[in-house]
């Protein structure tokens, strides 16, 4: 059986887990690093200790097939990629697809859209100079997500969706933008909501679609699923519970 993890400072993993569990079967380790939460208000030098320790023990641990580094803002600070680690990246190429108007927002945590990797990473992939690419601040929707307010008050949450984006929105003419930061897709019915005309990018099935690859001569029968955390497991419970997962927490250390 494959044996994968999946992990970030939260509850982002779960969009990602969600999508490699509709095309794959095998057994997932969902790791919720709490106690370094928020991923995206550290320096490129703190993210770095905390993702190489990370991913050192969680590969010690659990003799891995697969790391998927479920989170934007590591992914586009540090040099993750390699065979066995995947990385979440804005899925540009798609959004580049979809928009007609070429004005294309990337909404990321403060952190990410502030990196030298994320301006790299539009470099690199040398898009032609008719599109534009406009960094918007989302983490206070990050918040939203891993305060649980997403569940319990979404007309909050609907004031603060408005506030992030509306201005930009329409003083820019942006018509697509990547979700770039895995939290946000627990978000993306109430911003479709508020802003129908508007085409969110999931980058979860890439990151699926490049997990299976590298797991599919170890396909099980079934999934299962385990989950680990740092920081107060209990109330990480409580917040699991909150969205249908029953799962047991079980403290790792960190």
């Amino acid at each position: 059986m494959a044996r994968i993890v999946v992990f970030d400072s939260g509850l982002g993993s779960l969009s990602i887990i969600k999508a490699i569990q509709k095309i794959s079967k095998s057994e997932i380790i969902y790791f919720a690093d709490q106690e370094n939460f928020p991923y995206g208000q550290k320096s490129q030098a703190q993210l770095s200790k905390i993702i190489k320790h990370s991913i050192k023990l969680l590969d010690k641990e659990f003799s891995l097939n697969a790391i998927v580094v479920a989170s934007n803002t590591p992914s586009l600070m540090l040099n993750l990629s390699s065979k066995k680690i995947i990385d979440v990246k804005p899925p540009l190429k798609e959004a580049l697809k979809k928009s007609r108007t070429k004005q294309i927002g990337i909404l990321a945590t403060k952190s990410a859209i502030a990196s030298n990797g994320l301006t790299q990473y539009i470099k690199k992939n040398n898009f032609p100079k008719k599109f534009n690419f406009f960094k918007i601040n989302g983490s206070d929707l990050v918040n939203l997500v891993e305060s649980g307010k997403f569940i319990s008050n979404k007309k909050y949450c609907n004031k603060i969706i408005k506030k992030t984006l509306k201005q930009t929105l329409y003083q820019n003419n942006i018509d697509t933008i990547t979700l770039s930061s895995t939290h946000l897709l627990f978000l993306k019915s109430l911003l479709k909501k508020q802003f129908p005309t508007i085409n969110f990018i999931d980058p979860s099935i890439q990151v699926a679609k490049k997990t299976l690859l590298i797991t599919k001569n170890n396909q099980s029968k079934k999934n299962l699923l385990k989950i680990f955390a740092t920081g107060n497991i209990k109330i990480f419970e409580l917040k699991l519970n909150k969205i249908g997962i029953k799962n047991k927490v079980n403290l790792f250390p960190s």
